[in-house]
């Protein structure tokens, strides 16, 4: 099975498109696209291309998001080893000085949080789940939630709401329940999100199931589909199917002549109704091994 790894997030512009190899628990043969698109500028959701170059590093290329630019050594410095030196603080220790906190943001101008700095605590900060705005754009990482928060989801009026971020640390992460961590943009987004079922389409109006080999687990983040993400539109990134589908490889999906096309999530326990399947598609499992709780049923319409 492919697993998909981390993607990365990008805030306002098209991220390139990245694919990366999952680990061997999660999908099969159908590869999926893992990178998310921008759905409007300032928007925070899967707005950002998790570009997690790998699961753990969260700069996966997949779905986070950062804007299709990638945190090289080309525009910043970097520390020994090319690793680029872009951070002022620690996500996970949050030790920036009283009355500030550690946040995302993008330091080259471009869509995409790719590095860390302290921003200041405004009064009255919000908390989780409350409504929240940010200052400039979705990735300037200045906003009005409390420590340990960042405002998630924002619309093209620069508001969205208060979502955790992970705490603990890379190896043991925390999240409240109900949410798993999401780790990507190599490491500078740590987000609480949701899980889901990609079968029930159970994520809240304008959010989109889809899987993050990150976090193990399908979890809810924005929908950047927009007109399109019919069954067999084209598509370049993880989010930009409609509820029901996913973004697969060209060779998963009968026809298809782009990067990815969209194909369809299907029930194991059920008879095959994968459009496709005239054309060979067959309702192939998503877990070779170790699915999550309740998910050992989740299937991908694909040519085997």
């Amino acid at each position: 099975m492919v697993a998909l790894g981390a993607f990365t997030l990008v805030g306002c512009k098209d991220p390139e498109t990245t694919t990366t190899t999952g680990d061997s628990n999660t999908m099969s043969s159908t590869t999926v696209m893992t990178t998310t698109a921008s759905t409007s500028e300032g928007s925070s959701g899967t707005a950002a291309t998790t570009g997690s170059s790998s699961e753990g590093s969260n700069s996966d290329s997949e779905g986070s998001s950062s804007g299709g630019e990638t945190t090289g050594c080309s525009f910043i410095d970097c520390k020994d080893g090319g690793t680029p030196d872009t951070n002022e603080c620690d996500i996970w220790a949050q030790d920036c000085p009283e009355g500030e906190k550690c946040m995302p943001w993008a330091n080259d101008g471009g869509g995409s949080w790719n590095a860390l700095k302290c921003s200041p605590i405004g009064p009255n900060p919000g908390q989780s789940g409350d409504e929240c705005t940010v200052e400039g754009s979705a990735v300037s990482g200045i906003d009005s939630c409390d420590l340990g928060l960042l405002c998630w989801f924002v619309d093209d009026m620069n508001m969205g709401s208060c979502l955790d971020q992970c705490t603990g640390s890379v190896d043991a992460a925390m999240c409240p329940g109900g949410t798993v961590c999401d780790i990507t943009n190599e490491g500078v987004l740590t987000l609480c999100l949701p899980t889901c079922d990609p079968l029930l389409v159970n994520c809240k109006d304008g959010e989109i199931c889809f899987y993050s080999g990150q976090a193990g687990n399908f979890i809810c983040d924005f929908d950047g589909s927009g007109e399109a993400g019919a069954y067999g539109d084209p598509c370049e990134f993880i989010n930009v199917c409609d509820p029901g589908l996913f973004c697969a490889n060209p060779d998963a999906v009968p026809g298809c002549n782009a990067n990815g096309c969209c194909s369809e999530y299907c029930d194991l326990n059920e008879p095959n109704t994968c459009a496709g399947m005239d054309d060979g598609q067959e309702c192939v499992a998503w877990f070779e091994m170790d699915a999550p709780p309740g998910l050992d049923h989740v299937g991908a319409c694909a040519i085997p």
